[in-house]
């Protein structure tokens, strides 16, 4: 096993020859605190890596010099000459936003960014002149101050969290070389140039260079869930240039030139002078502040990036803002009561203009508006400006009493409201994932009521639709297709054995009998020794790492495959399973058990996937003396470099059993290979040498490198990996669209592979039609598209929106990336949202991330819809981000998705609780909430007008100040508050059986214009009713205005919490303490107020209630002025019911939540009319 041919050793010696010139990579993965796998003392040899390595286009890597305009020049322990030019930013970070000298400021400069702030500001303002005093000056500030003081504690509170959390921050200490030993140094303090080292699991403190870890090949792991919330270990590299140096003995100088700060923390572009030689620096050599360092003793590198220059905290900003369409929409009523307030305030200053001309004559005596002062000895004047001023000053007087017709509380209200229903989110059990064990996360509190608006829903397949948790299921194998179904699979998981030591694999994988038997005693067949190529090409051609988990027995040990692939995770386990066994991976070197027997395989080279081969490949030295390549990948590229005149028939026969593969949902890979002679890898070498060390288009180079060792190939086969749908899709989907949802999958996987997994969730049925759409062109595309359009017209004559709902149009648009490269520029978009707009599904294949952002807003930017986009991946970041409502599946692809997220949870069954249960209360309660607002405050604006016409329209109030202010604030707050978390129209139960009962949300019913007015014309009726009544009770009576004040307050007060109370549908005692304790409140509150004596109205609550007549008003304003509301909504609901309403009444009379049998005929969904 250990003796090479002369061929095998000419080649380890020049492979060995380049070691200084290269980096050794493993692009190797591991995980949590188990150690690698060791079975033996083997000499390594360094890996040569080509198409992705150090500086691949996956990673960001410029095709050009680096200007001295676009870089910075870091001196290698060096700090003070690097700085001398330019002072880089020192390491301590601030993500607080105030101090104590800007907190106070800047705070209330973000409040007031809210318009309504500043118009209740100046009304304060304007309470404050004496000419235009109504009310107290003391409580016209308080509702103001109030709101502003409550976000201002909540402000404060947040970022004492944040300098607490910064200032920890910045004390951690970290070893930096200074005076030749390393020494402890504060965090704050490190600078750019400085040397530091790390130890095991520490935390990195800045962005750095690797210069040299503690294995001899160079390889550090590195844990960046803190960065992008991958889990999965990553390898990083020091350069054989710095790794044999040990800085505290050997003198470092050297320079690097390396790219200014930026956000991309896949991608760095930096060369190295040291020792009179250039090398280039890549991703795979800089490690990150916030990642932690694992399996690696010590790693030395040297600061690049500090402080607030780091990419870690040029990335520190959360997904972007996105604003409720509920608010947007609210925003165009609160401009109509605005305009309706100035109305308001004109009419009653031109009416008090009249009055003055009318009574000019008299203004000195008469009663109730005197001009002069007869009180005193000397005649004090009132200061009157003339009918015209009067007039001004009748209007912003007016404006300062009528203020509350812009409710100031509603903010408040609503965010409370949307806590509130966020804490109910996250504490649903029904969306808590046993799984990963990780519950609902609300990550944006200001678009909870859009989760009962959406329309369209963006779906991507991997890992969202389906688990990412890949199995593999069959295999094709020089033509002979194994696994789909010919036999009964058995669960295997292999072993390996020595000196009593047993490694098992962790997973275990169900394997063919047939195949299993051929791979274990079929050496010396040529079917044998074609089944023993595939899985050894299966078992070496990846960047899987074994690591070894302790077991209860001494005796075994559980391998555990780390990788960033879960494709290549699964293909190791199957090859594991049939006897082919991964047991330890170095830099230098792979051993695989096979069937038994131990044997080591120099890794000579590794070309990595990228997205632009869609392959990789390994090149091997064999114990058996040969030097072979093994390539996998896409079909689309493994066919264009297989050599068919070897072996024609297998390859027709792989492609059958490929498409039958992809028929069945299977995700599928192509195997080859072919041997190297020794010239071909001298060549090779070079060739690879030569593009490594190339600084201008190394990546290009080095993919000319890869292409060049990869062809000519020999098939060996294919592979069948099943990506399982989690738990529930299909019903979530098919509860989607009876709802009205629109579902659109976008994916990058085949055609065959998407049109299979939708056929297994139901997105895709045998009755519907599908238009496929691939096209090489643009002009083939806008043909199809035409094409496509013509048969949904003759299949669907009426238009497009009247004919989608619950499933009424059975069209299926299926369009792959290809044709979208051509769609998405401009032209043919019409094209494609018209075609769409009569599809029910549709299926988009082998899409890039942009293009799923573009389709997401093809939509948006054509219709008033609601989007709302689902993923797992950084694939499906500008997706989410894009969509009115992003949210992230916290799977197996890291948590990018999630962290961009507006809401994040465990599996896609959640999002039918979540839109049509939560969602649906959200909206509804939401909605409800805005229009009791604007209804609670314009019914005391139209008492005070009302009242007005009868003081000669000089503003003054019957009303007490503090009562006016505490109206928004005590009288009538909490209910609001407490319904829009409680309240449920509809039982949880009933929602999910009826997936229609979300339309009402789509359909806008329970916020739009015509309640708006409707509510304002109910509004109208009750103030009359509750002014008038009063009135006509005390006409010539002497009853003294603060009594008559009382009244209507307590009157307004009751009658609006009653009116919430004939609205509340599931009542708790939350609920009756809310509102009956109101009640109680005012009453307490009015009593309170008019026992200080130094207030006006002393003691005249105690007058009033002293007479039944008080009583007797208060009982019939509330009955006289609900009475019509009341037969309204009766009749409503007996003769002209929607579905919330039929629904509801099932659940009373028929109880819905314990029958099985009970049926509701509900209405159709409809679309609404585009705008």
């Amino acid at each position: 096993m250990e003796n090479n041919s002369p061929v095998t050793d000419s080649i380890m010696m020049k492979s060995s020859s380049i070691r200084s010139m290269s980096s050794n990579r493993s692009r190797a993965s591991g995980g949590g605190s188990v150690r690698e796998v060791n079975l033996g003392e083997f000499g390594s040899k360094p890996v040569r890596y080509g198409s992705q390595g150090a500086d691949s286009e996956g990673y960001g890597t410029s095709q050009k010099e680096i200007s001295d305009e676009d870089s910075r020049v870091v001196y290698l322990n060096d700090p003070e000459r690097t700085n001398e030019k330019f002072e880089f930013s020192v390491n301590s970070i601030r993500t607080a936003k105030y101090s104590i000298v800007t907190f106070l400021p800047r705070n209330l400069f973000e409040q007031f960014h809210r318009v309504a702030y500043i118009y209740f500001l100046v009304i304060a303002i304007l309470n404050q002149l004496p000419m235009l005093a109504v009310f107290g000056r003391g409580a016209s500030i308080l509702p103001l101050a109030f709101v502003l003081l409550v976000t201002a504690i909540k402000d404060a509170y947040e970022d004492y969290r944040r300098h607490r959390s910064d200032r920890i921050e910045n004390n951690r200490l970290a070893l930096v070389l200074l005076d030749g030993q390393f020494q402890e140094k504060k965090w704050k303090e490190i600078k750019v140039g400085e040397i530091i080292k790390l130890s095991s699991s520490g935390t990195i403190p800045c962005d750095m260079v690797l210069l040299s870890t503690s294995d001899p090949t160079g390889v550090a792991y590195i844990q960046t869930i803190n960065l992008d919330g991958e889990s999965n270990l990553k390898t990083r590299y020091a350069k054989q240039e710095t790794q044999m140096k040990m800085p505290e003995k050997d003198s470092i100088s050297g320079m690097i030139k390396c790219e200014k700060p930026n956000r991309n923390i896949y991608g760095f572009h930096a060369n190295m002078e040291i020792d009179g030689k250039r090398v280039s620096l890549g991703p795979s050599n800089i490690i990150l502040r916030g990642c932690e360092l694992k399996n690696t003793s010590w790693a030395i590198g040297v600061a690049v990036y500090a402080g607030r220059e780091t990419k870690a905290m040029l990335n520190n900003s959360g997904a972007p803002s996105k604003r409720s369409r509920l608010e947007t929409r609210m925003n165009r009523e609160i401009i109509i009561l605005s305009f309706f307030l100035v109305a308001l305030c004109t009419l009653v200053s031109i009416c008090a203009g009249v009055w003055l001309r009318h009574h000019k004559d008299e203004l000195n005596t008469i009663p109730f508006y005197r001009k002069l002062d007869f009180s005193e000895d000397e005649i004090e004047d009132y200061n009157y400006y003339g009918w015209g001023l009067e007039m001004v000053f009748t209007f912003l007087m007016s404006v300062i009493v009528y203020q509350i017709m812009i409710p100031i509380s509603l903010y408040i209200s609503m965010e409370l409201v949307r806590v509130g229903q966020a804490y109910f989110m996250i504490q649903d059990n029904r969306m808590y994932d046993e799984t990963s064990k990780s519950r609902f996360q609300c990550r944006a509190l200001n678009i909870n009521e859009d989760l009962g608006q959406i329309k369209y829903v963006f779906s991507d397949k991997t890992g969202t639709l389906t688990e990412n948790k890949m199995e593999f299921q069959c295999a094709s194998i020089w033509g002979v297709d194994y696994g789909s179904g010919k036999s009964d699979p058995q669960e295997v998981a292999g072993c390996s054995v020595q000196d009593g030591q047993v490694l098992r694999p962790k997973t275990k994988v169900k394997v063919d009998p047939v195949l299993l038997n051929i791979s274990k005693n079929g050496k010396h067949s040529d079917e044998g020794k074609h089944v023993h190529d595939f899985f050894l090409a299966l078992a070496a051609c990846n960047t899987i790492v074994p690591l070894a988990v302790e077991t209860s027995d001494p005796a075994m040990k559980l391998v555990d495959y780390q990788g960033e692939s879960p494709d290549e995770q699964a293909l190791v386990y199957a090859a594991a399973a049939y006897g082919f066994m991964l047991i330890e991976r170095t830099s230098g070197h792979i051993v695989i058990d096979v069937q038994g027997e131990r044997q080591r395989f120099n890794v000579l080279g590794l070309h990595e996937f990228d997205s632009d081969r869609k392959r990789m490949s390994v090149i091997l030295g064999c114990p058996d003396n040969t030097v072979k390549v093994f390539v996998k990948g896409a079909d689309t590229t493994m066919f264009g470099i297989i050599d068919k005149s070897l072996s024609l028939n297998v390859v027709r026969a792989t492609e059958l059993h490929l498409h039958s593969y992809s028929s069945m949902g299977l995700r599928t890979l192509v195997v080859g290979m072919r041997e190297m002679s020794a010239s071909e890898f001298e060549e090779w070498q070079s060739s690879y040498e030569a593009a490594n060390t190339a600084v201008i288009g190394r990546a290009a180079l080095l993919r000319k490198v890869a292409g060049n060792v990869e062809k000519n190939l020999t098939i060996l086969g294919a592979s069948g990996i099943e990506d399982k749908l989690q738990e529930g899709v299909p019903e979530a989907i098919e509860s989607l669209r009876v709802a009205g949802i629109k579902v659109w999958v976008l994916t990058g996987d085949k055609q065959e592979t998407a049109i299979s997994i939708g056929y297994s969730s139901k997105l895709l049925t045998n009755s519907m039609t599908q238009i496929v759409i691939n096209n090489k062109s643009k002009e083939s595309c806008k043909r199809s598209l035409e094409a496509g359009l013509t048969r949904c017209k003759s299949l669907s004559p009426h238009n497009a929106e009247e004919n989608i709902g619950a499933g009424a149009s059975a069209i299926a648009l299926i369009i792959d990336g290809t044709s979208l490269v051509y769609v998405l520029d401009g032209e043919l978009e019409e094209l494609l949202f018209q075609l769409a707009s009569y599809c029910s599904v549709v299926l988009c294949c082998r899409v890039a991330p942009l293009q799923k952002a573009g389709i997401v807003a093809l939509i948006k930017n054509r219709t008033d819809d609601m989007t709302l986009a689902i993923g797992d991946g950084a694939n499906d970041v500008s997706m989410i981000q894009m969509a009115d409502v992003g949210i992230g599946i916290s799977g197996q692809e890291g948590r990018q998705a999630v962290m961009a997220s507006d809401f994040a949870m465990g599996q896609f069954r959640f999002l039918v609780p979540l839109l049509l249960v939560h969602g649906h209360w959200n909206y509804q309660r939401m909605g409800y909430m805005i229009l009791y607002n604007f209804y609670r405050n314009a019914i005391l604006v139209f008492v005070l007008f009302w009242y007005a016409l009868f003081t000669a329209f000089t503003l003054t109030t019957a009303l007490t100040d503090w009562s006016s202010m505490l109206y928004s604030i005590i009288y009538t707050a909490v209910p609001t508050i407490v319904v829009g978390i409680l309240d449920k129209d509809l039982s949880r139960v009933t929602l999910m059986k009826y997936p229609q009962l979300y339309g009402p949300g789509q359909r806008q019913e329970s916020y739009n214009k015509k309640l708006f007015w409707v509510t304002m014309i109910d509004t109208l009726w009750q103030s009359i009713v509750a002014f008038f009544v009063p009135v006509l009770a005390y006409w010539e009576s002497e009853i003294d205005i603060s009594s008559i004040g009382d009244l209507w307050t307590l009157a307004v007060v009751i009658l609006v919490n009653v009116h919430l109370a004939m609205d509340v549908i599931r009542w708790s005692w939350i609920t009756h303490a809310a509102i009956w304790g109101s009640i109680a409140a005012t009453f307490i509150c009015v009593i309170a107020i008019d026992s200080l004596a130094f207030l006006p109205g002393y003691w005249a609550i105690f007058h009033a209630a002293g007479e039944a007549k008080f009583w007797f008003c208060l009982l019939s304003i509330t009955i006289a002025a609900l009475a019509p509301r009341f037969v309204v909504k009766a009749y409503i609901r007996h003769a002209r019911p929607r579905d919330i309403q039929i629904a509801r009444e099932g659940e009373k009379f028929r109880n819905l939540r314990d029958s099985q049998t009970a049926e509701i005929e509900m209405n159709p969904i409809v679309d609404p009319p585009r705008r």
